[in-house]
């Protein structure tokens, strides 16, 4: 559980000042299905633990992190189990 200070999810404009992009290039990949959100009714929160993830993977890798990549990958994935029924 997330720590008193520290959020569980993140608003879009909060998101795009930690990743020092412009609000409209989030909500870009956002509509695009390129970066991990959680949407309640018209609202877009981010969850803190996705961004560590790719704080972390951009850190450990030492090179570019495409998250557009990453969402495509689990999109085939989803489609996949998807195709099989739900099961791996």
């Amino acid at each position: 559980m997330p720590g008193a200070n520290v959020p569980a999810f993140y608003t879009v404009r909060e998101a795009a000042r930690i990743l020092r992009v412009d609000r409209a290039t989030l909500y870009r990949a956002i509509r695009d299905d390129a970066f991990p959100v959680v949407k309640l009714r018209s609202r877009y929160v981010v969850p803190a633990a996705a961004l560590n993830k790719l704080i972390a993977q951009a850190a450990e890798s030492g090179s570019c992190i495409d998250v557009a990549q990453m969402a495509a990958e689990q999109r085939t994935a989803r489609e996949i189990q998807r195709l099989r029924g739900g099961a791996w």
